[in-house]
């Protein structure tokens, strides 16, 4: 997308019944130029440009042939993968409902369940190539406690990814400002040939969230 977007700023014009926090994330939303150029695409959200411009960077969507998405709501990720793999097959799980995508089978489920990974599986028909996760866990307001409960589903999710990957497949997931902690970083380094953190341009410079590719999956 153009990074030389001058659209004046907007303000909300009234912050009744908002507390300030809220009429702060409104104005953000509609000074966005990402959050523009998302309806002008067709995206369902600013994050499928995050994952685009992953991407462009990295080649995770070359040759995908089955992808699974963890946190798929609202959908914006795998819209990006049925415009760059329409061959694809896609999986999708998240707690929030979404509504139906063309080409994506999607489940309303916590992914923590016992059976969560085991129909992810089936439903796919064959190991995936590329396991996406935009999980986070709800905020609790402290800090160090949410940290913990994200990270402990970036684990799960690198836990399903390194027992399900086909050979030579690619991981990639949401984690904060940190990094991946030693365990789960000795988990993909032993897996995958390549583990690095990103942070793509899409991903406001505010943020606490950074990405972790792992590529080359061992098998």
């Amino acid at each position: 997308m153009s990074r030389g977007d001058k659209t004046p700023s907007k303000r909300v014009k009234t912050a009744k019944g908002r507390t300030a926090s809220q009429v702060r994330w409104l104005e953000r939303q509609l000074n966005d130029p990402y959050v523009r150029q998302a309806k002008a695409d067709g995206y369902r959200s600013r994050a499928a440009y995050k994952l685009i411009e992953l991407d462009e960077k990295f080649g995770l969507l070359k040759g995908a042939q089955r992808v699974v998405d963890l946190g798929i709501a609202p959908g914006g990720w795998s819209q990006v993968v049925r415009a760059k793999s329409p061959k694809a097959e896609v999986v999708g799980i998240d707690l929030l409902e979404v509504e139906p995508l063309e080409g994506v089978t999607i489940f309303q489920m916590d992914f923590m369940a016992d059976d969560a990974p085991a129909k992810l599986a089936e439903a796919l028909g064959g190991p995936p190539d590329l396991v996406l996760s935009d999980m986070a866990a709800n905020t609790v307001g402290h800090k160090q406690t949410d940290h913990l409960r994200t990270m402990g589903l970036v684990e799960a999710a690198a836990w399903f990814a390194a027992e399900n990957l086909a050979p030579g497949g690619a991981f990639v997931a949401k984690v904060l400002a940190g990094g991946t902690d030693s365990d789960l970083l000795a988990l993909l380094k032993k897996n995958f040939t390549q583990v690095k953190h990103a942070k793509p341009p899409a991903s406001r410079k505010g943020s606490s969230e950074w990405y972790v590719i792992a590529q080359g999956f061992k098998g």
